[in-house]
């Protein structure tokens, strides 16, 4: 569903405004069939990255971090 939060658009404006996100939602949809299953996800939206980039740091109870990968 898709809501107008802010101003008055014209009929024009709210029916270009869709076709753009149904042309959007037709080449993920193409391009996932066409692979054979679920588009990846972004490197952004990865919560393995989070984990690359944090060390742990000696302390007194650095052993309970160490489970973070390197």
């Amino acid at each position: 569903m898709i809501k107008v939060v802010r101003g008055n658009p014209t009929p024009e404006e709210l029916a270009a405004a869709l076709a753009v996100v149904q042309a959007r939602a037709a080449a993920t949809a193409a391009a996932s069939a066409a692979d054979g299953g679920p588009v990846a996800p972004e490197g952004w939206s990865d919560p393995a990255r989070i984990a690359r980039s944090v060390r742990p740091r000696p302390g007194p109870r650095s052993w309970a971090r160490s489970y973070w990968p390197a």
